[in-house]
């Protein structure tokens, strides 16, 4: 489904209100269940995740955490439920042999990165995770207690921050901001704007600005275009905000829900729109990965609209990842792979 448009008002409608009491049912359970004491793996755990339901902008931030960690010598390994998938796992996701119904759409990009395991049994997951590599990051899993993180991160998108600030179904707040302050180490914050946030000077713990910048090469291509926009994410709004500011338009919206799975005829549907009102298909990386899924030999139609993570301060985020894991105190770039699941070997990277 997709996220009602008042989850994201500043103040709970009349709605919001009467639903409420589900929200702090919700919540209150929650809490309680972040509260249990998880397994701990044999490295450190990277999660990234957010307080409310649908997307902040995760998986951009985990791709750009697991390469920064890349570049100086780390070898990250991603760990995913699979949110859509059917297979339980844990296994390693090959993109391939495993399409979106099989491991759910992020995955798919993850794997393009470094390696990705998917896994229901979260333990299970970070147990193989740990034989592939020195450090697991978590996509997603802040309110999953099953396995204790070494670093956890709350995504947040600063344009909308937690909306009406409820909880599910009255608002999109997982649990409540006080009960999850506990389990955040960090912030990031996404800021649309590219200017500092005043919540780092306010927030009781370290926020890290970043912003989501397109791939340079297409925004220029799509500038003063014509485009339909395709996008079954969290937020399909930010897509269109972004290519109107990139000088794209007219731009047209077609919203679908998170993870939303395509069939051909919606696909035939879209490039037939597109043609009608000669626009530009354009859509997201996890959308074009379902869409390929769907109709390979329609995906051609549409332009994928790559976005990176990109920190305003990327070495003091890394200095905040290395000391929190204990990575100043050494880890090589040669993982341990005898098997045993062993961590991390000591040596300077």
């Amino acid at each position: 489904m997709r996220a009602p448009s008042f989850w994201w008002q500043s103040k709970p409608t009349l709605l919001a209100r009467l639903l409420s009491p589900l929200g702090w049912l919700y919540g209150r359970i929650t809490a309680s269940r972040m509260g249990r004491e998880g397994r701990k793996a044999d490295c450190p755990v990277i999660c990234i995740g957010n307080w409310t339901a649908g997307g902040a902008g995760k998986t951009p931030v985990a791709l750009a955490i697991a390469a920064l960690l890349k570049q100086h010598g780390w070898h990250p390994v991603f760990l995913s439920r699979g949110y859509g998938g059917k297979l339980a796992g844990p296994l390693q996701v090959d993109p391939t042999v495993h399409g979106p119904d099989d491991c759910g759409d992020e995955p798919l990009l993850l794997a393009r990165c470094a390696p990705a395991i998917i896994a229901r049994d979260r333990v299970a997951g970070a147990r193989w995770a740990a034989r592939l590599g020195n450090i697991i990051i978590m996509d997603d899993g802040l309110q999953n207690p099953a396995l204790q993180k070494t670093l956890s991160f709350a995504v947040v998108d600063g344009t909308v921050g937690v909306g009406n600030g409820l909880c599910l179904p009255a608002g999109p707040l997982r649990a409540p901001v006080a009960a999850q302050w506990p389990h955040t180490d960090a912030m990031i914050v996404i800021s649309h704007d590219r200017t500092p946030s005043h919540t780092s000077k306010t927030m009781p713990k370290p926020v890290f600005i970043g912003h989501l910048q397109p791939d340079p090469a297409i925004a220029d291509a799509l500038a003063g275009q014509a485009v339909l926009v395709v996008a079954g994410i969290g937020r399909p709004e930010k897509v269109l905000q972004t290519l109107q500011h990139l000088g794209a338009g007219p731009c047209t919206l077609r919203a679908f829900a998170d993870h939303h799975p395509f069939t051909r005829q919606e696909i035939e549907n879209l490039i037939g729109e597109s043609l009608t009102i000669n626009a530009r298909l354009v859509t997201t990386s996890k959308d074009h990965v379902r869409i390929t899924a769907c109709a390979p030999d329609l995906a051609e139609h549409f332009t994928i609209l790559p976005v990176m993570f990109v920190p305003q301060n990327e070495q003091a985020l890394l200095a905040f990842i290395v000391k929190a894991c204990g990575l100043e105190k050494g880890v090589t770039a040669d993982h341990n792979s005898s098997g045993d699941g062993g961590g991390l070997d000591p040596a300077t990277p």
